[in-house]
């Protein structure tokens, strides 16, 4: 059969094993979209190379693998990899076929945290393509219409989404997009605490402390014990203050 094209999704047999034969990866069945990031980039590049049937074998250094960190607590770090992998089954991926809300749901919310993993990791462009492609999986088509709970499930996992994306603008000092983020969270979820803190603080770096202070004082009626808020708030009033 032909190799995958993009957007595809394939199902691989993977393992995986480190230079003195320990196990490290063992799955009989993963699926995963080829350039999406959910997997280490040994598979990343090389699955597309292969056609359904086909068993490879990638050694990968480390960059390739778990970086320069490692997987606590089995891959060491700058642990080069091999792993044999037989594919199964080249298929449409997910974004070009409608989902039930509950698989919508479950494509978001694993994608969302394959960015809070890169985050963790300091990976902040790779987190931020992860967020990206969560929202565009709770976004995509589906065979039914959500129901008013699973609507609200949605609502609430984009909301996550843009404000985690928001903590990775900022992490690239990229303020105008971190701000963008905010207001689209904002958009959905006007009493968002976490988004009014951030566009608070973001509002503030740039000069604009009314609207700053609006923002802030509202989160803290949300969440009147933050003593995060509290500081930014006094910092913001002294600053305003006549000496």
């Amino acid at each position: 059969g032909p190799r995958p094209r993009p957007g595809q999704e394939v199902l691989v047999k993977v393992l995986g094993a480190l230079e003195d034969g320990g196990l490290v990866e063992r799955d009989p069945r993963l699926s995963f979209v080829p350039g999406h990031g959910d997997v280490v980039q040994a598979l990343e590049l090389g699955v597309p190379t292969m056609q359904p049937g086909e068993i490879s074998f990638f050694l990968a250094a480390f960059p390739y693998g778990y970086g320069r960190p490692g997987r606590e607590p089995d891959v060491p770090p700058e642990a080069p990899l091999l792993f044999e992998v037989t594919l199964l089954e080249v298929r449409d991926g997910p974004e070009e076929q409608p989902l039930s809300p509950a698989a919508r749901l479950r494509l978001g919310s694993q994608r969302r945290e394959r960015g809070n993993f890169h985050f963790t990791r300091g990976e902040f462009e790779a987190a931020l393509s992860s967020y990206r492609l969560a929202l565009r999986a709770l976004d995509g088509p589906t065979t039914a219409p959500p129901g008013p709970e699973e609507e609200s499930e949605l609502r609430e996992q984009r909301v996550k989404c843009l404000n985690n994306r928001a903590a990775a603008e900022l992490k690239l000092q990229r303020v105008d997009e971190a701000l963008a983020a905010c207001e689209a969270a904002l958009r959905l979820s006007p009493d968002n605490g976490r988004a009014l803190l951030r566009r608070g603080q973001l509002l503030a770096q740039q000069g604009r402390d009314t609207e700053a202070i609006v923002d802030l004082k509202r989160a803290l009626e949300l969440d009147p014990a933050s003593k995060v808020i509290h500081a930014e708030l006094s910092r913001l009033i002294n600053r305003r203050s006549p000496p």
